[in-house]
């Protein structure tokens, strides 16, 4: 019994006295895969390399299934004197992207697939009755029309047309429509309207939308490009537009509208006819747009891509952005990251404020337009801008840029890590 007292006691000595070596300490704060999946080769290497110097007694083992275009994980075994197992940690490492940072100003123009509905009228019919046809079948604002008779619509004037027709052989018409990722089939009266003599069901809609923005990365060794740093909407129904086809193609600005508290400001712009580059759009996403680009893409503050930088590696201090306020000439100006959100998964991940007095003369902060301008932080492209704050048009969001390439196929990953 007193053997085993001894035995105890000793062993008790023996891990308090452990636990209390800066040794054991380090170890215990390696990062584990579930807490950090975004360290950098660098940051890895780091760790590991002042754990060993630190303490000779200590051996590890690295197993790692290294591929640039995806995130690897390493399996680190941790053992004293290469005999006694301490820990064993699975930290993933994600590749080495190098992007060229964007600030171009950008025309966007995009197709929806159908047509959105984006308001609805009365219809007066020949009796001088007014009704809402489509709104009595169920229609509503917001919903994407797809096929009217089963024909595919694409255009204001296809739904027009294929309404009219209709009602002249039949007097109603059958239209499929999709609603927040539903397919709805409708059947609906069509009404003669003596005034433009023709079968109408009383709706508004729109088929596309266009507007400027802010190039944010560039990719030379695919072509592959992201911008905006959020998704597109339509402008009366707030939905996103599912694309069915679209392009982006240099933009000049000529006017600045300068934000002020409770009114955003704005670009004016206008799309490049001899546009150096272009490009189509494949995804629409939370993110931004994302696509692939042909031509000649530049920014004279950086003659090569420069580095990514993972979510783990973004601090709170200054930071740079680059965008367009006067033609096509990018500028730069500071700005300071505010706050890291690592919890979120939409486009509002870092809170920035403008510090650069150039930009709050000309803007007063953050206007529409601007979103997608890089943010560079310590030589490395970190995000995007993305939205400014109504009520302090200093300050604004912005997106991780390792969420943007999540929409890109540039890395092998389809959540943020």
């Amino acid at each position: 019994m007193k053997t085993r007292r001894t035995v105890i006691f000793t062993s008790l000595l023996l891990c308090t006295f452990l636990g209390a070596q800066p040794l054991f300490q380090q170890l215990a704060a390696i990062p584990e895969l579930k807490e950090q999946s975004d360290a950098s080769i660098s940051q890895v290497s780091g760790i590991l390399s002042h754990v060993v110097q630190a303490e000779p007694l200590l051996e590890t083992d690295a197993v790692m299934a290294s591929n640039m275009e995806t995130s690897d994980v390493i399996q680190v075994s941790y053992k004293l004197f290469g005999i006694f197992p301490l820990k064993t940690s699975q930290i993933e490492v994600m590749p080495d992207i190098k992007l060229l940072p964007g600030g171009q100003s950008i025309g966007v123009s995009l197709q929806a697939k159908g047509v959105m509905v984006v308001g609805q009228a009365a219809v007066t019919g020949s009796d001088g009755k007014q009704s809402f046809p489509a709104k009595e079948a169920g229609i509503e604002v917001g919903d994407v029309i797809l096929k009217i008779e089963n024909q595919d619509v694409k255009t204001d004037q296809d739904v027009a047309n294929a309404i009219h027709q209709a009602g002249q052989k039949q007097g109603y018409a059958d239209i499929l429509c999709s609603r927040n990722g539903q397919y709805l089939q409708k059947r609906i009266t069509t009404i003669y309207c003596p005034e433009t003599h023709r079968y109408r069901v009383g709706l508004y809609v729109r088929n596309e939308a266009a507007g400027v923005g802010t190039l944010t990365f560039y990719d030379p060794q695919t072509g592959k490009y992201g911008a905006l740093g959020h998704v597109i909407n339509d402008a009366d129904t707030n939905q996103k537009i599912e694309v069915a086809n679209g392009s982006v193609i240099a933009s000049s600005i000529y006017a600045i509208e300068k934000g002020r508290r409770g009114h955003p400001g704005e670009k004016v712009g206008s799309f490049v006819s001899q546009s150096l580059f272009t490009g189509n759009i494949e995804r629409n996403s939370i993110s931004g747009i994302f696509g692939t680009m042909q031509g000649k893409v530049t920014n004279p503050y950086f003659n090569d891509a420069v580095s990514v930088a993972w979510e783990a590696e973004i601090k709170e201090g200054p930071a740079k952005i680059y965008t367009v306020l006067d033609g096509e000439k990018i500028e730069e100006f500071d700005v300071q990251i505010e706050r890291v959100m690592h919890n979120r998964t939409d486009s509002k991940n870092m809170v920035i404020r403008v510090v650069d007095q150039r930009l709050l003369d000309r803007t007063g902060g953050i206007i529409q337009g601007m979103s997608g301008s890089p943010i560079i932080q310590e030589g490395k492209i970190v995000g995007a801008v993305t939205h400014v704050f109504v009520n302090d048009a200093t300050r604004g969001y912005g997106v991780f840029i390792q969420n943007m390439l999540n929409e890109t196929g540039l890395i092998g990953k389809t959540e943020a890590a």
